[in-house]
């Protein structure tokens, strides 16, 4: 597969190979510009050295977006700058999957080499880069101000952190590190996330006063992205939000201290913002999202877990007519509220997620489809509603919308009737039998028996190619299945299907399912199914009954 010419590389899920595949990379493909690697040497006993990524860096000079998915730490540390001094002069763009804050400031720091003089300063590594997004152990202080000193073009940083433990102040961001950010004035996108994957954990050490120093230098930002600024209060986020004329995205998480007030006088803003997400914001209310509706070009808007969220909230939503994405997690919204964005908004949307809005029933399936045509909705997430049953799934069924993901995980009422009605939906007066749906997951609904596996089978779900169902599953089933559909993935211990690192639920994410048309395969190919039916059914009578 790899060749000189090649131009574009993008390899998921690369845990089996060693660190040999950078070396290969680097020795064959001379006019790479832009490469993607996830996962590398994570399996146990693949082995990844600094001397991979050496050839890696030396053999591609044509470089100009590199994307390393997987621990860089496992580099030695010593020899780990004199690398990336190799890298090609032409590359302006470079993510980590993850990295230490101590390692990204060695590399990046205009320090002296060994058995030079004194007056002989390293020349800056990476000084074309204007995108930089690092996951690391800790955000600090010397990082940011070593990357926004050393980086003179950067106009794109996005930093991620998931402490293990509480840190230290000499490991922690503060107001000090916030005042260095920008100090080329270049920077348009700025985000910076602490994430709670391991210790319910904030940014305790900034406060408004950090906010105000940075915005002094942000003016002419155009998306900002906030997470873990337990501290910071509306004083705090009012003043980027008038300060930062330009600004179309507004992303914060974990805001809480964020109020109605920040959004009170937004009309009397020059701001005309597109993606809002307000994630795990517990003391907004509707007052906030009636004042946000203001911005009527508003395409992105994700609430997840903004648990005061009601009815009214949704009348104020549906006023705004070009929304792309809408995602409403554990809000408190009826069937009445969602009967609200059928007016205009569901025939805008392509993504919306009602998951664990748990007042929700069958009836909010008819509310929002019920009498609509033309619908671009794509994306559907109905997990977590102990209210919705196969009743509703039949209802989406007969309104014909044309869904390629659906996610009804957790529903204790959904069964084998609601994938036998998925499974005989037509769309578009398509003569393949559910044949828009590529993602279904299943996982831990209460009624799926070995029956439904059956309508899993060919010819039905042509395109299915996630499907995520409960660790109960017979596993002769499940094999039966995947030997006949060799395009399917399967999960059955309940993660997350098609998740992205980087949670891009604020821009236009969607799947990449063009690798094979499976139903375009059996056109062209007529396949005889009649061994694979036999091995199913086989595997059905041999099965334990599932509980």
């Amino acid at each position: 597969m790899l060749r000189p010419t090649l131009h574009e590389l993008c390899l998921h899920n690369c845990a089996d190979f060693s660190g040999k595949l950078l070396s290969e990379i680097g020795g064959k493909c001379k006019d790479l510009r832009s490469l993607y690697l996830g996962s590398v040497a994570e399996k146990r006993g693949r082995s990844i050295h600094i001397s991979d990524l050496e050839e890696l860096l030396n053999g591609c000079p044509q470089l100009e977006a590199l994307i390393l998915m997987f621990d860089i730490s496992l580099f030695l540390r010593h020899n780990f700058a004199r690398v990336w001094a190799l890298a090609s002069e032409k590359l302006t763009s470079l993510e980590i999957g993850y990295i230490s804050s101590v390692m990204v400031t060695e590399l990046l720091s205009p320090n002296v080499e060994p058995h030079q003089s004194p007056n002989q300063i390293r020349p800056s590594i990476l000084p074309g880069i204007q995108k930089l997004c690092l996951s690391v152990d800790y955000i600090t202080d010397a990082m940011v101000g070593t990357i926004s000193q050393g980086l003179v073009s950067l106009t794109h940083l996005d930093l991620r952190d998931a402490p293990l433990i509480e840190p230290r102040i000499t490991f922690d961001l503060t107001n000090s590190g916030l005042q260095q950010i920008n100090q080329h004035g270049k920077l348009k996108h700025l985000s910076l996330i602490r994430s709670q994957e391991f210790l319910i954990t904030y940014f305790r050490r900034v406060n408004d006063l950090g906010i105000l120093l940075m915005a002094d230098k942000c003016a002419s930002m155009e998306s900002i992205c906030l997470g873990g600024f337990c501290r910071v209060t509306d004083t705090g986020f009012k003043t980027i939000l008038h300060s930062c004329s330009n600004l179309y995205k507004l992303r914060v998480s974990h805001g809480t201290q964020l109020t109605d007030l920040v959004f009170h006088d937004i009309s009397a803003t020059s701001l005309s913002l597109t993606h809002v997400c307000l994630r795990w914001c517990n003391l907004l209310t509707n007052h906030a999202i009636k004042s946000l509706a203001s911005n009527t070009g508003i395409k992105v808007l994700d609430l997840r877990d903004c648990k005061n969220l009601g009815d009214e909230a949704l009348r104020a939503i549906s006023s705004l007519p070009q929304l792309k994405i809408l995602l409403l997690d554990g809000s408190d919204i009826s069937d009445v509220g969602v009967s609200y964005l059928r007016l205009t908004v569901i025939t805008s949307l392509v993504k919306l997620s009602l998951r664990g809005c748990k007042r929700l029933t069958d009836k909010c399936i008819s509310a929002l489809f019920d009498g609509t045509s033309k619908l671009q909705l794509q994306e559907l997430d109905l997990s977590n509603l102990p209210h919705l049953s196969d009743n509703g799934i039949l209802t989406l069924a007969t309104c014909r919308v044309p869904i390629s993901e659906l996610r009804v995980r957790q529903c204790p009422l959904i069964g084998d009737t609601s994938v036998i009605a998925l499974a005989s939906m037509l769309v578009d007066d398509d003569r393949w039998y559910g044949s828009s749906i590529r993602l279904l997951d299943l996982y831990n609904c209460g009624g799926i028996t070995q029956l439904a596996f059956r309508w899993l089978k060919k010819p039905y779900f042509p395109r299915l190619r996630w499907l995520g169902v409960t660790g109960s599953v017979n596993r002769d089933i499940l094999d039966a299945l995947a030997r006949s559909r060799p395009f399917l993935n399967v999960a059955c211990r309940g993660e997350e299907l098609g998740v992205d690192q980087w949670d891009n639920s604020d821009g236009m994410y969607m799947h990449d399912y063009d690798e094979v048309d499976e139903l375009e395969q059996w056109l062209m190919e007529g396949e005889d199914e009649s061994d694979n039916d036999e091995e199913m059914a086989n595997a059905e009578i041999n099965a334990e009954p599932m509980e």
